[in-house]
């Protein structure tokens, strides 16, 4: 079984009531077991933006650090970008940034998954999801940036099997899991394979740090 799990937010929380410093309390978390920790509360990593739920009270380089400290115990984690929740492209910009220079210090990073904003069941006035079309570009702009980060996903759980194979073809090469994926976006793993081949790919499933694949 491989530990995947507590988020940036989590470790931060733990360590501040644990009193201990965040390589301490990565270490420990280490000894005992975990194995990599995921980025999905980075939300947005520019302070200008606010509120973000995801990181509640925590800033954008207590984000970094934690991960920081993570890669420096030889922890490998995981790094996303969460937008379309009224910030500008001059922030989205940041938050790539943000992740590269970082990448380019430790090499920790696994993967980048960009997602979108989604308000779900409620009704915001005014508001507008991102489109497919953004995502999309919002996709191949990452692949760019991010020439530093091997492993880029197409986000199955927000945009749903179509544009998940049209992302492989926008710089994508990671499908995901169809674990998290529900409602609309519910699909089982057969689905995401032949999407795959039908983009032109072979389907290979993969560990979490992207070095064992094999056919299945």
């Amino acid at each position: 079984m491989w530990l995947h799990c507590l988020s940036a937010s989590e470790i931060l929380t733990i360590a501040e009531q644990s009193q201990l410093t965040l390589q301490d309390t990565i270490a420990r978390l280490r000894d005992a077991g975990l194995d990599s920790i995921p980025g999905n509360d980075a939300g947005i990593l520019d302070d200008a933006v606010q509120p973000q739920a995801p990181r509640a009270r925590w800033k954008t380089q207590d984000w970094l650090a934690v991960h920081r400290a993570a890669h420096n115990v030889g922890i490998q984690t995981t790094a996303t970008m969460t937008f379309g929740a009224g910030e500008t492209f001059e922030h989205r910009v940041n938050h790539l940034q943000a992740v590269r220079t970082l990448q380019e210090e430790t090499g920790g990073f696994t993967s980048f998954t960009p997602s979108t904003f989604s308000t779900q069941s409620l009704t915001v006035p005014g508001f507008e999801e991102a489109t497919a079309v953004e995502y999309l570009k919002t996709l191949a702009i990452s692949r760019m940036y991010l020439d530093n980060v091997d492993n880029l996903q197409s986000n199955l759980e927000t945009q749903g099997l179509k544009v998940l194979q049209v992302g492989l073809r926008f710089g994508a090469n990671d499908a995901g899991s169809v674990l998290l994926a529900e409602g609309p976006n519910a699909a089982t793993e057969e689905q995401v394979r032949q999407v795959i081949r039908d983009a032109g790919f072979r389907p290979l499933q993969r560990d979490t740090l992207y070095q064992t694949m094999f056919l299945n």
